[in-house]
């Protein structure tokens, strides 16, 4: 059974000062705990990436082993029919790997439920900047960098910034920092959140994460 949890947040300007106006969110938890959701969720994300290329060859596949290395009887070894046998040095493997895609189901309420849910446990490491995709003009680290100075986010912790848009300077600004991840709101993943120690927020991300994932 799921229930609603109202979370409020107060927007910071470019000088890390609260602006009279509140975002307000509304997210759909599980009653118990959602972690088991969570845990499928990553593992989905997880298996997602694999590229599954990873292949070996079978004796049928590996070139050569045309002729009966020696005759049947009379040498004193074991038969052979090819050198191209697993049991030889240089043959074909058996049971290897072979390019597969793994996949693995989860409902679309599911995936929700469960980025609502670590939404709702990660409340105390979020932060919303105004106006965020926009403050950065040039792409300049040495802005960015005094930014989080301002607004209290620490780039020795792994950082999540959630913007509407992507801007040019804002990704170049960004992009050589070690521990600062950019994503767009509709890319918004599991993964992402869970590693996340402080998440950075715009009130246009939250607007289209009520869209998105909180209908």
């Amino acid at each position: 059974m799921t229930i609603q949890k109202f979370i409020t947040y107060d927007v910071l300007d470019v000088d890390g000062q609260v602006l009279t106006n509140e975002c307000k969110l509304e997210l759909n938890v599980l009653e118990k705990s959602g972690n088991y959701l969570i845990h499928k969720d990553i593992s989905r994300h997880q298996i997602h990436q694999k590229q599954g290329t990873s292949s070996t060859r079978t004796r049928s596949e590996v070139r050569g082993g045309g002729r009966k290395p020696w005759r049947q009887k009379g040498t004193g070894r074991a038969r052979a029919g090819s050198n191209r046998s697993p049991l030889w040095k240089g043959g074909g493997i058996i049971f290897g790997p072979k390019p597969k895609i793994t996949t693995l189901k989860l409902n679309q309420k599911e995936r929700k439920l469960a980025l609502q849910t670590l939404l709702y446990n990660k409340r105390d490491f979020i932060s919303v900047l105004d106006n965020f995709e926009n403050i950065i003009d040039t792409p300049k680290t040495r802005t960015f960098f005094n930014l989080c100075k301002k607004c209290g986010i620490s780039l020795e912790q792994k950082v999540l910034i959630i913007v509407s848009q992507k801007t040019t300077p804002l990704k170049l600004s960004t992009r050589n920092v070690k521990n600062v991840e950019l994503i767009l709101s509709s890319n918004l993943n599991t993964l992402s959140l869970l590693k996340a120690e402080q998440i950075l927020l715009t009130p246009q991300a939250i607007s289209e994460i009520k869209e998105i994932y909180c209908d």
